[in-house]
């Protein structure tokens, strides 16, 4: 699948380099045209990411979550700032379909793996974000990206597997909101060891080019944000090189 991807703030469209608010750029004052548009292309799923949410839970942007999931035919999976088990049911209630868990993961896997197995593998999608270090191992990284764990990429994911997990968001820090291309050997690693995982990547996509490139390591998704926005390539022309998408 191509997912198309928005984030926001206080109910406009932003992209933050980085992970880093001090670098925001905002694209619209209202998401509701560019989900239409995306639909309208033939997305089948969209992703949202509540910035607003991910600072502080109290301040999710409950109302504007459900305006859009009401208003597409698209399934929706949403992240942000997901800390409990109240906060997912709040989430399905507003008619999203799969939720997506960050930091929480590395912090309190045994919740999340309880988790998966009350709500099915199908609801929940784990957001790891890595930096890669000199020796090249993926290390995750929590709160916003502002801190990064001893734990491994491929650590978690052998860890969670055990408990039927099905869907993971990989994003590469260094290559987020940049258009400098997805990291293809990283997933090609991912796809390799773990064939069972869904895979969506996540950072640097910027050419019809980067997608052609990921489909060749068997990636499952691949999220487009900057890159539609800023108009690299449209929905449409981008789902025209990724057959069955």
């Amino acid at each position: 699948m191509l997912i198309p991807a928005l984030d926001l703030i206080s109910g406009q469209v932003v992209r933050l380099q980085q992970g880093d608010f001090a670098r925001q750029t905002t694209f619209a004052n209202d998401p509701l045209p560019l989900v239409k548009s995306y639909q309208d292309s033939g997305a089948q799923w969209l992703h949202l990411v509540d910035l607003d949410g991910a600072k502080d839970p109290a301040q999710r942007q409950l109302k504007l979550i459900e305006k859009i999931t009401a208003s597409t035919s698209m399934a929706v999976q949403v992240g942000g700032g997901i800390r409990s088990k109240a906060d997912l049911e709040q989430l399905f209630a507003h008619g999203v379909k799969r939720v997506v868990i960050g930091s929480l993961a590395v912090k309190q896997p045994q919740l999340v793996q309880a988790w998966l197995h009350e709500f099915g593998p199908d609801a929940i999608v784990l957001a790891l974000d890595v930096n890669i270090a000199d020796d090249g191992q993926a290390y995750l990284a929590t709160h916003g990206w502002r801190e990064t764990s001893e734990q491994t990429l491929n650590a978690t994911l052998a860890e969670f597997s055990q408990d039927g997990l099905r869907h993971v968001l990989c994003t590469d820090i260094a290559r987020d909101g940049m258009l400098s291309g997805p990291n293809v050997d990283l997933y090609r690693q991912l796809k390799q060891q773990f064939p069972q995982i869904k895979l969506q990547a996540s950072g640097g996509v910027s050419s019809l080019a980067d997608l052609t490139a990921l489909q060749a390591v068997n990636c499952d998704a691949a999220i487009l944000g900057k890159a539609l926005l800023t108009g690299q390539f449209t929905l449409t022309e981008a789902l025209a090189c990724w057959p069955n998408a």
